[in-house]
């Protein structure tokens, strides 16, 4: 496997780990509805990263193609989740904007 790759696949994984136990957390929240836009962000950006690290790990033709839209979704979720004051959502947010420019990069 392509070494460059490796920090990218690790923020991809890791930002989807965050951003599943977000959404998780947000459906527990007393205002679910306040947070609909926040679990469809994490829901998107999870499995953006998710895709996004295997196909780097597999060093497809797209991989880098792939990062800078995941990077798109991964900033609209950081910003999202920015928004609200919970833990969880400010770890999210962290998790995205570390995922983003880690994909930017990987993308330029």
């Amino acid at each position: 496997m392509n070494s460059s790759f490796d920090e990218c696949i690790s923020e991809c994984l890791r930002c989807a780990l965050a951003c599943e136990g977000c959404a998780s957390a947000c459906l527990q929240e007393q205002d679910v509805k306040m947070m609909a836009d926040c679990i469809k962000l994490d829901r998107d950006c999870a499995d953006m990263c998710r895709l996004a690290a295997t196909l780097m790990a597999r060093e497809s033709m797209l991989a880098k193609e792939f990062c800078a839209l995941c990077a798109r979704i991964c900033r609209a979720c950081g910003e999202e989740c920015s928004k609200h004051t919970a833990d969880h959502c400010q770890h999210c947010a962290q998790a995205c904007l570390a995922c983003a420019q880690s994909c930017e990069a990987m993308a330029a």
